[in-house]
């Protein structure tokens, strides 16, 4: 434990982004209450080779040159002369004309189970000749970048010593919060928690207020966060009730994971630019539609910025004479833009709307696992309809609707709304998403929902979690509870005689209830295992985020299919000290939910102080 002689000076809150990574912190010893002393860390990061500056975000972009492409002292950066990758602006940069050798979505990589996160499979397409790295090992690099940059700014305040907070998505589960923290640590986060991202900008909006957002918000209300970034939407509701004349906030509901964001909108409007090059009788290659991706990013941020720009130039590089001839040259216009991302992202539907799946081809390329629904409001439509119950046998809670008298709602009806992620940067789909809200509500008779403002959209997250981090360690300031988002379950395979092509029944063991707080442990004492020692036992994992009244202990014998997801599995392996491989240890488990914002299962031999972590298998199933 910490004396007071060496306790951390500063709260360091890190935003690691699906395309940019901040770093905000605040002055714990010079703060007091909701009152912070605070700041974002300048990056030092190549813009072009031999080229430095500072900037207040870091692109999340890896570039890995050939060994001859750059001079010596190219790559060089205030902290060492040269490190063989460029992570950031330059890498960024460099990377849209040579993307076989740029590794980007590094944390959608990161939760995708149907891989290995370990081995070194990025960039995804690159030729044999191009060294890869993991998913896991690009995000220590960036958080390795970001640790240097600290410390050559702070050199009397390590970062290993400071209090560290590191943002996840708040549909992350077990296994990719697992991940996270793992990169965290092995970039020198000694003192680490976890917070999920739309929690963290609505700290940013409490840090902001100043004290005020006790009279923005009142008992009964339901603040949604919806927060697109560059590679996933991510959404959350959070409940304001009172307690002991206090306001408190619940964090209710979380959405699922969702791989849809900007990305998924440059690759959209680089097939409208693509289809006008082909009319012209220009054809591009995979490798020059990425980089067509790259370019159609930089168009769209600038036309959804200023609505009076009618276009923007879009230049394709090309690899040589024998393709094309040079570059080409086109162009994006704002009506464009407009029509694709507008209509094909955040479409005017019914409350009733609900993300449309199809039917997958058997053989696929292996990517990340993108959304199937392009439309944003649809999936929110989805997470509302899916939680209209959640605050149900919320303690302290009273919807306004209730005491308003309004008929039964269809859906939960937010009262406040909070956008964060660069998306949200365009006012033209903060007023698309808010109008489409609010048409639901009014066709259910209740109140419309007001924006809640004031937060900057690319440092909310780093700054929110730095105010989080201020909050936890000093206990002033208020709190977001919640706990778990999801409660979990092991699959429980019935015993009975082989029937030929009839699997065994299972049953789902409920090992960690919905909200569990953190810190806290729950044991199952009427379930005991058998698990093999000397070799890995797999068992299948399920969550829900819907089932609020089960237990520690509860067993489900049947499931409507939308109320438990399969997550994965979980690997433990015994080690066979004093016994022969194959011998089976009765066990019983136990979950903890860590400090640091992470899930653990124990399992504990029966009869004996043995006990054994069962580990997140976060490795490609076979």
């Amino acid at each position: 434990m910490s004396t007071e002689s060496n306790a951390p000076r500063y709260s360091i809150g890190i935003d690691l982004g699906t395309t940019h990574c901040a770093l905000a912190y605040v002055d714990i010893s010079a703060s007091d209450g909701e009152s912070t002393s605070h700041g974002v860390l300048a990056i030092p990061q190549l813009t072009a080779p031999a080229s430095v500056e500072q900037l207040p975000l870091l692109p999340s972009f890896l570039y890995l040159p050939h060994a001859d492409e750059l001079a010596p002292g190219d790559l060089a950066l205030p902290w060492t002369d040269a490190s063989g990758h460029a992570v950031g602006e330059f890498a960024r940069s460099r990377g849209a004309a040579t993307p076989i050798r740029l590794v980007s979505s590094a944390k959608s990589w990161l939760c995708h189970a149907g891989v290995d996160r370990r081995a070194p499979i990025l960039p995804s397409d690159a030729p044999i000749e191009v060294a890869r790295v993991s998913p896991l090992e690009a995000s220590i690099r960036y958080l390795t970048h970001l640790r240097e940059a600290w410390n050559n700014a702070y050199p009397q305040a390590p970062f290993h010593e400071q209090d560290i907070t590191v943002t996840i998505p708040a549909s992350f589960d077990p296994a990719a919060r697992e991940l996270t923290a793992e990169a965290a640590k092995a970039a020198g986060c000694t003192h680490l928690t976890l917070l999920e991202e739309p929690q963290a900008a609505l700290y940013n909006w409490i840090q902001n207020s100043a004290g005020n957002w006790r009279r923005q918000v009142k008992p009964g209300e339901i603040i949604l966060v919806v927060d697109v970034g560059g590679g996933t939407s991510d959404f959350s509701l959070i409940a304001v009730l009172e307690r002991d004349g206090n306001l408190e906030l619940h964090r209710v509901a979380v959405g699922d994971h969702i791989l849809l964001g900007g990305d998924n909108m440059d690759l959209a409007l680089a097939h409208v630019v693509a289809r006008k090059l082909t009319e012209a009788g220009k054809q591009l290659d995979p490798w020059q539609m990425r980089a067509l991706a790259y370019a159609c990013r930089a168009a769209k941020e600038a036309l959804l910025g200023d609505p009076a720009l009618q276009s923007q130039p879009i230049v394709v590089p090309s690899r040589g004479s024998k393709l094309i001839g040079g570059a080409l040259r086109t162009e994006l216009t704002g009506a464009e833009v407009r029509a694709t991302i507008v209509e094909g992202f955040f479409p005017a539907v019914q409350a009733s709307a609900r993300p449309v799946s199809r039917t997958r081809g058997g053989l696929t390329q292996l990517g990340l696992s993108y959304a199937q629904d392009a439309g944003v409001t649809r999936h929110l439509a989805a997470l509302l309809g899916r939680q209209v119950g959640a605050t149900a046998e919320l303690e302290g809670f009273v919807a306004q609707s209730a005491m308003d008298g309004a008929p039964a709602a269809s859906f939960l009806h937010p009262a406040a709304v909070l956008f964060n992620g660069g998306v949200f940067k365009s006012d033209l789909l903060t007023q698309r998403t808010l109008e489409t809200l609010n048409a639901w509500l009014t066709a259910e008779q209740a109140q419309p929902a007001r924006l809640l403002s004031g937060a900057d959209l690319d440092l909310a997250v780093a700054r929110g979690a730095a105010y989080y981090g201020y909050v936890r360690r000093r206990g002033q300031g208020v709190r977001i509870r919640g706990g778990t988002a999801r409660a979990y379950y092991v699959a429980i395979e019935s015993a009975m005689p082989a029937v030929p092509g009839i699997e065994p029944p299972i049953q789902a063991l409920c090992v960690a209830p919905f909200g569990m707080e953190e810190g806290t442990e729950a044991e199952l004492p009427l379930h005991t295992f058998g698990l093999v020692v000397g070799e890995p036992i797999h068992l299948r994992f399920f969550g829900s985020s819907v089932r609020r009244s089960d237990v520690i202990g509860t067993l489900l014998d049947y499931w409507p299919p939308d109320e438990l997801q399969e997550l994965g599995a979980i690997q433990a392996t015994l080690p066979a000290e004093g016994r022969q491989p194959g011998d089976m240890v009765e066990v019983k488990l136990r979950a903890i939910a860590n400090e640091t914002g992470t899930l653990e299962l124990t399992a504990m031999a029966i009869g004996s102080q043995e006990h054994w972590k069962v580990e997140f298998d976060v490795r490609e199933q076979a």
